[in-house]
């Protein structure tokens, strides 16, 4: 069944939106959405970071035009590597890598490994689901409520960009 949200045009805007505000990029993904909006981080001038794991260096074929491509053993190096570069982290709609990673980037904000933004683009109410969830883990008692908070939404990618920028 084909899916009735098309994020792809999102996904390309984010990323041209990126390189012209925010400058240089990390990405993660080569397929579907992922990559076509990480092909659009490589424009000229941009600098575009790929962090793959051994373990999918025979499963994905990495970019071609990133600026830097580093293979790291395990997916845990590679999560600890991109909390050291990156500035922030946003996650447009995807599936299960794209939500392990932010919940994963959320929770280690959570523990103090690091104090970056973690934003989620919701797009279409993409993530309206999640965010009920949060709020109703809140409300239960497993959730504190600044923790809640170390998740931001935005509409788009200007809001998601000046969500950084105001950090």
């Amino acid at each position: 069944m084909e899916p009735t949200l098309h994020f792809s045009p999102k996904r390309r805007r984010w990323a041209r939106h990126c390189r012209s505000r925010a400058g240089d990029g990390l990405w993660r993904g080569k397929r579907g959405a992922n990559g076509r909006g990480g092909r659009c981080g490589t424009r000229p001038g941009a600098e575009v970071i790929g962090i793959l794991p051994d373990l999918l260096a025979g499963k994905e074929i990495a970019h071609v035009g990133l600026t830097t491509l580093e293979l790291v053993p395990t997916m845990h190096v590679r999560k600890a590597r991109m909390v050291e570069l990156a500035d922030a982290f946003v996650a447009l709609p995807g599936g299960y890598g794209t939500l392990e990673e932010v919940l994963e980037a959320v929770t280690w904000a959570q523990l103090r490994l690091h104090a970056k933004p973690c934003i989620l683009i919701n797009t279409a109410g993409y993530w309206d689901g999640l965010l009920a969830f949060l709020d109703t883990a809140v409300a239960a008692g497993f959730l504190k409520a600044e923790n809640r908070a170390l998740l931001c939404v935005a509409a788009n990618a200007e809001e998601a960009v000046r969500l950084v920028v105001s950090e």
